[in-house]
């Protein structure tokens, strides 16, 4: 079968017979060619060296002149594996002979650059970032922690090596790191200040201990595991793959939080159970392991008997063929990535999403599940601080690049961060002619009939494509259509362009919106200012017309009463006996009563007249009974207390009497 190129070029400059550990080796670095390669040969006075048997030293020198000579090497021969009949004491026949041989008068000495690692290391509420060589130690890690820090080196514990803990005369080339690397610093010995108290509730999870009961769909059996809280999300995936045989990159999870979203962050921070959490992991399914090859999908060549043995092994380590060898005929897929004829386009997004985590795992964009207008709407139309730019992914089957892209760009770290956080990222695949047609119609009417017609335009091997697409104020504008031949770098340039134009759009938007947010700010205080001014206008009118009315009322009760007093004095007036004369035969009394305004009333009595004749007669003046009080002056009584019936002599009213009126208490 055909050897990818990262395969070979390991095979040919390091000398490791055995496939399987060339793929754990590489797996181990990310498939970082140059890391692998620089983790397993020594490197003494910058110069890369081989280790080979004494004999064949003497003979011929072997080593690695270049990567790009081995790559050379590499294309134009296929790796002959190793025969198990070999001994010591024959010429040697390694891939490495094969691929890189260097004789004594042509040697080559290959000047090798330090690699450099890059390292970020969080303590507390700090985060230091680190660059040094691979050829450094982690003592020399911690001696620039502790300037950096102020922490001693002897109270300072250096926690996130994803191979466990490491001593401080650790060489960094020997844990074979990627060249990104996070790692945090423990201080069990010192106990936190008031400023990082909160922080003291971090480092009792990180020192905790999680119990995972990891159900092993595939074998039908549980492993209880128990691991720290410090232990990576990627570290207990490696020690999954030791028990079960499951590469990393072919797990399938259930189970994980939504928060455990890298791989690179601990289980103390992921969001998972304390004490126990239950999670299940299978295999993730190959389109290779459902059927044979075909003819249509058989893009590989014989090997020797001799030749199978070795590569049989790949299958321990879970490795399809076809996806390692670059086998990427759709015909040989177990399922599509769309349905052609799918209801709605939520269930063909959901299926479309469902199976792009089954061919390259979970670490991918976060697809928009709707429609292209919901995605649209999402997107553009919200208020400008909050829209995003639209990255419509088209996906082809038939394309020799999908593979790749996806695997390589898509799926990168890098890639995938930059679009959760500045992109809406829709996807639709264009394998078969309906989905095609499908997706046409959808841009005609969302975008029109140029960016309908560019897409026609394309052929299958250019695909898959990018579409970045920016909403305007009447329309949106396809800024890029990014093509599956492509690398990762200039991926990220282009999505940084588009995102400088997207950025300078948005910040007028905003101040747009911003200017006509306080316009209608102003409108709005002027209108509420208005509404009280006439809600005032009218409460004091009401309050008005209410005291109004309420005097008008009194007035009327007013005029009542006196028109109702005016009545029974004229009554009393008309019902009193006439004033007799003096010279009549009878007794007369005369008397005089002094009002309170200091007038007198006077008038003449028959003697045998009641009382309340004389009530009455001083009533009908305008002085009623209830209200006032007549009393005598000397010696003082109270007339009004006495028997209304009875008469002026009998109340010594006789034959004269001076009297006045006192109002009632």
């Amino acid at each position: 079968m055909k050897v990818p190129e990262d395969l070979t070029q390991i095979l040919a400059c390091t000398g490791i017979d055995n496939i399987a550990e060339a793929i754990t080796l590489l797996e181990l670095n990310n498939w970082d060619l140059v890391a692998a390669i620089n983790g397993v040969i020594p490197q003494e006075n910058g110069i890369l060296q081989s280790n080979f048997s004494s004999e064949a030293s003497q003979a011929t020198m072997y080593g690695p002149p270049s990567l790009s000579e081995a790559a050379d090497a590499a294309a134009g021969s296929a790796v002959p594996p190793p025969s198990s009949s070999s001994s010591s004491s024959s010429p040697p026949s390694s891939s490495a002979s094969a691929f890189c041989p260097i004789t004594p008068s042509s040697r080559h000495i290959v000047e090798r650059q330090p690699r450099l690692l890059n390292f970020r290391v969080e303590y507390r509420q700090r985060s230091v970032e680190l660059v040094l060589e691979e050829g450094n130690t982690v003592g020399e890690i911690k001696q620039i922690l502790e300037t950096e820090l102020g922490v001693p080196v002897s109270k300072m514990q250096l926690k996130g090596w994803k191979s466990g803990d490491v001593s401080d005369s650790t060489v960094l080339r020997s844990l074979h790191l990627p060249k990104n690397n996070s790692l945090y610093v423990l201080t069990p010995d010192i106990a936190p200040t008031a400023s990082t108290s909160k922080n003291s509730a971090l480092q009792d999870s990180l020192n905790q201990n999680f119990l995972l009961v990891i159900s092993h769909r595939e074998a039908q059996r549980d492993y209880n595991l128990n691991f720290p809280g410090s232990r990576t999300i990627q570290e207990v995936k490696r020690n999954i793959s030791d028990l079960t045989n499951i590469p990393v990159r072919h797990q399938q999870w259930e189970g994980w939080p939504a928060s455990a979203s890298d791989d690179s962050m601990t289980l103390a921070l992921s969001g998972i159970s304390y004490p126990c959490h239950h999670l299940s992991v299978c295999r993730r399914s190959s389109p290779a392991n459902a059927q044979e090859p075909t003819e249509e999908c058989a893009d590989v060549h014989m090997i020797s008997d001799s030749e199978g043995d070795d590569y049989e092994d790949a299958s321990e380590f879970g490795v399809d063929d076809s996806e390692m060898f670059g086998v990427g005929s759709s015909s040989c897929r177990k399922s599509p990535m769309m349905p052609e004829n799918s209801e709605n386009e939520t269930d063909a997004l959901i299926h479309f999403t469902s199976e792009f985590s089954s061919r390259y795992g979970e670490t991918h964009p976060m697809f928009f599940i709707g429609s292209l207008e919901a995605a649209s709407q999402e997107a553009f139309h919200g208020k400008a601080r909050d829209r995003k730019l639209l990255a419509i992914y088209l996906h082809n089957d038939d394309s020799v690049l999908s593979n790749v892209f996806c695997s390589q760009m898509m799926c990168a770290d890098s890639i995938v961060s930059y679009l959760s956080q500045n992109f809406i990222t829709w996807a639709w695949d264009v394998t078969k002619e309906a989905n095609k047609s499908r997706l046409l119609t959808m841009c005609t009417r969302h975008f029109g009939s140029v960016v309908t017609q560019t897409i026609r335009t394309y052929k299958t091997d250019q695909f898959p494509l990018l579409l970045i697409v920016m909403g305007k104020r009447t329309s949106n504008e396809v800024l890029n259509v990014i093509q599956g031949n492509t690398t990762v770098d200039e991926l990220m340039m282009r999505l940084m362009g588009a995102m400088e134009i997207f950025t300078a759009q948005q910040q007028e938007d905003i101040k747009d919106e911003d200017e006509r947010e306080a316009r209608e700010m102003v409108k709005r205080e002027q209108d509420e200012a208005y509404r009280l001014s006439l809600e005032a206008d009218r409460k004091k009118r009401e309050a008005q017309e209410r005291e109004e009315a309420e005097q008008f009322r009194l007035e009327q009760m007013r005029k009542e009463q006196e028109e109702e007093k005016e009545a029974i004095r004229l009554s009393l007036e008309q019902a009193l006996p006439p004033e007799p004369d003096e010279e009549s035969g009878e007794q007369i009394s005369k008397l005089r009563i002094r009002t309170p305004s200091g007038e007198f009333l006077e008038r003449r009595f028959l003697g045998s007249c009641k009382l309340q004749v004389l009530f009455d007669f001083v009533a009908s003046k305008g002085y009623p009974f209830e209200e006032f009080k007549l009393l005598t002056t000397f010696p003082r009584r109270n007339i009004t207390q006495l028997d209304p019936g009875s008469t002026l002599l009998e109340a010594k009213l006789f034959p004269q009497e001076t009297l006045f009126l006192e109002a009632k208490e």
